[in-house]
């Protein structure tokens, strides 16, 4: 297939750049994806699509707030991105403008509780830094980093929590799991009390999340590797969910790829962990989800294509021309779909 064949046509002015006030009030387009059925509704309605039973997944990583804005000794304005913890107060990061982080420049950021020193640089252009800090770097992070917004917002994020699921825990993300952004406490409490099972995988999305297809044949393109991980208290969920009849419902393209890469052969599943490059396209035999809860994706994108190897391209190809003409929002803060 072609990466051609993921293309749909969307409104700049759809893309959402803020989250709304109330998490749940987000639309909700229902997917049947035997039939190419449509509904339309709101999220907090997604008690009536699921059943005593149920197993969903969600992942619990939490986005690190991995965008720092500094300045040389100088003066001259610096941008970190980090990217890898490489031990010992080293980080493999993104840096703008590169021309002027030489090896040995330094750079400070807010009032000076926290400073890097450039150690080396990449053969990609990624730099090497050393932090220096007292006390915790996450905890410095939290008070001076920004979240690592993807390119398509252009608007300032004013609550950061806003772009963490509410059961966010797992730091090491550099994007959100944003299928889970539409979960509020008290809905996922009314979830539970309907008889439907919650858990919990973790995956830490990459920046490569972003990375655009280039390849003009789907099957030459090559995913970025992710961290994912899967606890026995998980596993034991989700076999007693096969066991008893249930569906295994993903929250989000984290989570479909996390289980579709740790599920057994037999379909079971054990507690692991492993770097996953997974590229789930039309074609793809799913072995271990049965629904899933998504965003609308970037067209041409990874994530549309595995969207469309689960409910066929056409059918999702018709939902996204459905909810262009329906005015949803897209993206991150965007409203989400049902696929069952």
């Amino acid at each position: 297939m072609r990466t051609h064949d993921f293309w749909y046509d969307l409104p700049e002015e759809l893309i959402a750049q803020t989250p709304l006030e109330k998490r749940d009030t987000s639309r909700l387009l229902v997917l049947d994806k035997n039939t190419g059925a449509i509904s339309h509704c709101h999220f907090y309605d997604i008690l009536d699509y699921l059943h005593p039973g149920d197993c969903l997944v969600m992942n619990d990583s939490r986005v690190l707030p991995a965008r720092l804005l500094g300045h040389r000794p100088t003066g001259g304005a610096v941008e970190l991105l980090l990217l890898r913890d490489l031990g010992d107060k080293r980080w493999e990061c993104l840096a703008k403008p590169g021309r002027k982080l030489q090896k040995g420049q330094e750079v400070i950021f807010g009032n000076g509780e926290l400073t890097a020193t450039v150690l080396d640089i990449c053969e990609d252009g990624n730099r090497i830094v050393e932090f220096h800090y007292e006390g915790i770097f996450l905890e410095v992070l939290e008070r001076l980093g920004k979240m690592p917004l993807p390119p398509y917002i252009k608007a300032e994020l004013q609550d950061q929590e806003r772009y963490q699921t509410v059961y966010s825990r797992e730091v090491g993300s550099a994007a959100a799991p944003t299928a889970g952004l539409h979960f509020t406490r008290e809905l996922l409490e009314e979830i539970r009390a309907k008889g439907v099972k919650t858990a919990f995988v973790t995956l830490h999305v990459g920046l490569g999340t972003f990375r655009p297809v280039k390849a003009e044949n789907i099957s030459e393109h090559h995913m970025h590797s992710e961290l994912c991980m899967l606890n026995e208290e998980t596993a034991n969920l989700l076999n007693n969910t096969r066991h008893s009849g249930g569906r295994i419902i993903c929250v989000g393209t984290t989570s479909c790829r996390t289980l579709e890469s740790l599920v057994n052969s037999d379909g079971s599943f054990a507690p692991k962990s492993k770097w996953t490059d997974i590229f789930i396209y039309p074609g793809y035999a799913f072995k271990a989800m049965d629904g899933l809860i998504t965003n609308f994706h970037l067209p041409e994108s990874t994530l549309v294509m595995l969207v469309s190897a689960f409910a066929g391209r056409e059918n999702v190809l018709s939902a996204y021309a459905e909810a262009v003409n329906e005015r949803y929002r897209f993206f991150s803060f965007g409203d989400a779909m049902f696929i069952g």
